[in-house]
Parts: C-alpha cells; structure tokens; sequence
C-alpha cells in the first residue's frame, strides 16, 4: 500500500511537467487581411547578403495589435520597418570564411571554431514563416505558408 502512496504523486506530477513544453499553436486566422507576404534575396558584391521579408496589409494596423518577430528559413528578427500598411524585416548576412587548419596532426588544429548553428523555436519548411504577434498584450503566432520570392528591382 505505501508502495500505491509514493507511485501516485510521481506520475501525477511527470504527467503535468509534460505540459509545461507544450509548443506554441498557430492562428488561423491573422485578424487583419493580409495582402501579401513576399521576400527579396539580394547581395551586396561579396561581403554580405541577406533576406527582406515584407507583409502588407490592406488596411492600416489595428492599434490594439503589434507586430514582434518573423521567423523565417531558420532566422528570428524583430520586425522594424514599418511604411503605412507594409512591414519589414531585413535578415543580414555577413559572408565571412573563416581560415581553418588542416594537419595530419590533430594538436595543430587548435584554434579552429566549430560552426554556430542557430536554432529557432519553430521547425519551419523553407517555403514557411511564422509571424508573432501581441493582441491586447496577449502573444500570438500566425504561420504564413509561400511566401513569394520577388525579384530585386
């Protein structure tokens, strides 16, 4: 019996920690009509390139919602632009190739910084961006699914 006694608060404890990670779920609705969401890759010679990923809505931005972040092809951004009804978010990338020592030796490789990989919060397809959003200070995520890929004017 005190066997049951011990048993019974562990698994009603295991099985509420498992719904603290719960992932955040996505709206279906944006409360506002989107007019469109498109990005442009663009490149500046050989040092950097990076993603402008803009949304543009039909009627100005209720004042009621704000606009937090973009996700997007594995990069999180505040969204900072805002020109009437379009938003913007400029992903940067600086093309910078680090020099890396190959030896048959390894103790003469010391020195060679392995890759920063970013994960985001969300596991996105390519053609996937996730828009968070603050309604009444409530927060909210939007998935936008093709975005369309614009080319540079």
């Amino acid at each position: 019996m005190k066997g049951y006694k011990r048993i019974i608060p562990l698994f009603i404890i295991a099985i509420s920690l498992t719904f603290c990670a719960m992932k955040p779920e996505f709206q279906t609705e944006f409360p506002q009509e989107i007019q469109s969401a498109f990005y442009q890759k663009w490149v500046d010679g050989k040092q950097s390139s990076g993603i402008d990923f803009y949304i543009e809505f039909k009627k100005s931005l209720a004042a009621n919602i704000k606009l937090e972040k973009i996700y997007f092809q594995n990069q999180e951004l505040a969204i900072k632009g805002i020109v009437k009804n379009t938003f913007t978010a400029h992903f940067y990338k600086e093309n910078k190739k680090e020099d890396f020592i190959l030896h048959k030796d390894p103790s003469k490789e010391y020195g060679n910084k392995a890759p920063v990989i970013q994960k985001t919060k969300f596991d996105l397809k390519p053609n996937e961006a996730v828009l968070e959003y603050k309604k009444d200070d409530k927060t909210y995520f939007f998935k936008i699914i093709n975005p369309i890929e614009k080319p540079l004017r």
